[in-house]
């Protein structure tokens, strides 16, 4: 997908980007690459393959989803700031925390937004286990998204523990998330969630799977969860 073709394609979608939002992509692309030298941030490193599978990938969340000014969303193992970054770029005025367990990556993070003159962002060094568990974090946040972190039992675990009542919670995922969603149907309710929409699209160009999760949060997380580091993913509910 060429610069050009993103533009066009989320014109199609009913987002027109600035000038400067188109900078700020184009200087994203740029940082991402260089650092990558440095440390691994991704395995995709072609402009193209960026733009696709990394920038319309992460927006694609808003064609189901409306963001709003003053909303609150922390984004759980964003990794390169995956999809809260592009989302970031495209709704300003919504407020992004980034939570990952890689003191690098978050280098990297606050390098970024400070070069692409982000304003209202927060990066935090945690497991998400124990980021859950912490009275300032949690129930705090108006949306929490996670993007291809791990299967939806094991996300909802780690991810809806921060969402406040009346929240939501996004997953966005990729081929196989009906099954997923089958087996997540206890854990999400467990953790006081209920299933609103599967939306699934086909990524333009790459023609791959992908799903746009929401559940939304209809009661509090009962305290003993998130379980300690490691449990969610050795012993999913």
């Amino acid at each position: 997908m060429s610069k050009n073709q993103f533009i066009s394609l989320l014109e199609e979608k009913g987002i027109s980007l600035t000038s400067k939002q188109e900078n700020q992509f184009q200087l994203y692309y740029k940082l991402l690459v260089e650092w990558n030298e440095k440390m691994n941030l991704t395995a995709i490193v072609e402009e193209d393959d960026v733009y696709l599978k990394h920038f319309y990938d992460s927006i694609a969340a808003s064609f189901y989803y409306e963001f709003k000014a003053g909303q609150h969303l922390i984004d759980v193992g964003a990794g390169a700031g995956f999809p809260s970054i592009p989302l970031k770029i495209i709704y300003p005025d919504v407020h992004v925390s980034i939570v990952d367990s890689l003191k690098k990556r978050i280098g990297f993070l606050d390098h970024l937004a400070s070069e692409l003159k982000l304003e209202g962002v927060s990066f935090y060094h945690d497991r998400a286990e124990t980021f859950g568990q912490n009275p300032e974090h949690r129930e705090q946040y108006d949306i929490v998204t996670a993007r291809a972190v791990a299967r939806l039992s094991v996300l909802s675990e780690l991810c809806l523990p921060l969402v406040k009542v009346k929240g939501d919670f996004i997953a966005m995922k990729g081929a196989g998330t009906a099954e997923e969603v089958i087996n997540a149907k206890k854990a999400i309710s467990v953790l006081g969630g209920k299933l609103v929409s599967d939306e699934s699209f086909v990524l333009p160009i790459e023609e791959s799977e992908r799903h746009i999760v929401r559940i939304q949060k209809e009661k509090q997380t009962p305290k003993k969860y998130p379980r300690k580091p490691g449990m969610p993913n050795k012993t999913p509910l």
